[in-house]
């Protein structure tokens, strides 16, 4: 790999971790004040909600984003031309699906379990249309890597949140507050990107580059709903067994748990799709691509995984408050699993789509989804807690399978894959260990916050006992570049001193 494009990796691997803190720096802060103002069953609804307007969404862009980024263009003018077929194409598409929803409202209303959220529903659709007008544009900054404009984008729309759905749940006190304060969000969004683009929308379309473009996106569209059925079809059928109160306490757990580790895998994933894109014809180089991500990943969301187990009434406490309190177990044991198997689930996927090989993708999905449907319909029926058992167990199923493919079909090496991230596992166990142990000494939340920051260091001394990851981490960007002021400085300080 050479020096120029590790170089602009690194940088885009910077905006786009910045991209993602900056909204996960507030959304927790607005979670736990709209946690504390609208009861479970308000969040309950929005879910239901949610099953519709995601469904809708994977038609209206049908894989044409991936194919923008994926796609090696002959010229400029191909690119552009690609982007004018896919953004007519989408606006067509949610324009039906929109004008579907607002007409049989309250039929899909009752068919995912609330006939009273028919209207809701017809509202919300909106946003299908405000995130296909972005969704173009977000195409092309990803395939330049230009993640700093979408950081700034970010950075004007991660407020909304907090200066208009807060004070809507204060008066409201009801879920139409979330519901407004998403299409605000979703509106200045759609208008930062579209206005910084360079590209804007001209009125082309072909026929034939329609059909070589849907030829590689179909395949895409298909693993995008069976992506869809494993995200939504637990809300589905804990929306149409249970009320509204479970399917928020599911739901919200779910969300809590992967709004923490999303700081991390959303900054990752783009960066790293578009790495391996550009190597797919190299398996050597893109082998190490994957292990490098994986590895750095590792570092954070292993300890991550155990920490969020270990001080799970913490984090319920802290994100949710005292009413969600019911959620902790699944908090804590979703945390402990579903953060593991991003390394291999997750990133093993992304591995698939950039190889060119949604067809493996998409066939592994559905063998999860055998898997998954049963175990949900069977546990529901139990209760509560077997639900988010089973849910979150089943997962190793899923790591187990995504592996399995990476060894048979890209010729990976099991063992290689374990051992990569061996030095996170020993030093989180460690962590883990001491953690449980000095939690037990007392009932505090003050108290678990100590053990929290003395987990955090004992963490990383043991890490740092491993050489190569040592050096590793002392190479990051932000890290390498600190170091070598602080010498700078020194060496001046030391200069200064001199006689």
């Amino acid at each position: 790999m050479n020096t120029k494009h590790t170089t602009n990796s690194a940088k885009a691997m910077c905006w786009s971790v910045l991209t993602q803190i900056a909204p996960k720096l507030v959304t927790p802060i607005v979670n736990m004040i709209l946690a504390r103002l609208l009861a479970p069953e308000a969040f309950g609804a929005i879910a239901t909600i949610n099953i519709v307007i995601t469904f809708a969404e994977i038609f209206t862009d049908a894989g044409f984003q991936k194919y923008l980024v994926q796609h090696e263009f002959e010229s400029n003018d191909e690119l552009n031309n690609a982007t004018n077929v896919a953004f007519w194409t989408n606006i067509l598409v949610s324009a039906f699906f929109v004008s579907g929803i607002f007409i049989f409202r309250n039929p899909i209303a009752s068919f995912v379990g609330n006939p009273d959220l028919g209207g809701a529903i017809a509202v919300s659709s909106i946003n299908i249309f405000l995130v296909t007008l972005s969704s173009t544009q977000t195409a092309r900054y990803n395939r330049s890597m230009d993640f700093k404009t979408l950081f700034y984008a970010r950075i004007c729309t991660v407020l909304i949140p907090l200066i208009v759905t807060v004070p809507l749940a204060i008066l409201m006190r009801n879920y139409w507050a979330l519901i407004i304060g998403t299409l605000i969000t979703n509106f200045l969004h759609m208008l930062i990107l579209t206005a910084f683009s360079k590209w804007k929308p001209k009125l082309y379309f072909s026929a034939k580059l329609f059909k070589d473009m849907f030829g590689f996106s179909s395949w895409l569209l298909l693993d995008a709903i069976a992506i869809w059925f494993t995200a939504y079809i637990g809300s589905f059928i804990v929306g149409r067994q249970m009320d509204d109160y479970y399917l928020g306490l599911y739901k919200t757990s779910i969300t809590t748990v992967n709004s923490i580790t999303g700081i991390i895998t959303m900054a990752i994933a783009p960066v790293m799709f578009s790495e391996l894109s550009r190597f797919q014809d190299n398996d050597v180089d893109m082998k190490a691509v994957f292990y490098k991500y994986q590895r750095l990943s590792a570092i954070i969301l292993i300890p991550l995984s155990l920490g969020i187990f270990v001080f799970k009434d913490l984090v319920t406490w802290i994100l949710l408050g005292d009413q969600w309190l019911e959620a902790t177990g699944f908090i804590g044991i979703w945390g402990l699993i579903s953060t593991i198997s991003i390394l291999f689930t997750n990133f093993c996927s992304t591995y698939y789509r950039s190889k060119g090989k949604p067809k493996i993708a998409l066939l592994t999905q559905i063998a999860f989804l055998v898997v998954l449907i049963p175990s949900i319909i069977l546990s529901v029926k139990h209760g509560f807690e077997a639900l988010y058992y089973t849910r979150s167990f089943v997962l190793i199923i899923q790591m187990i399978l995504y592996s399995l493919v990476m060894k048979f079909v890209f010729d990976f090496k099991l063992l290689k894959m374990i051992l990569n991230i061996l030095p996170m596992v020993i030093s989180a166990i460690v962590m883990g260990i001491i953690g449980y142990a000095l939690k037990s000494l007392m009932v505090s939340y003050a108290w678990n916050l100590i053990c929290v920051a003395i987990c955090v260091l004992v963490y990383f001394l043991v890490l740092f006992l491993f050489p190569k990851i040592r050096r590793e981490m002392l190479s990051i960007p932000f890290i390498d570049n600190f170091l070598r002021n602080y010498d700078s400085e020194k060496a001046a300080n030391l200069n200064r001193r001199k006689p």
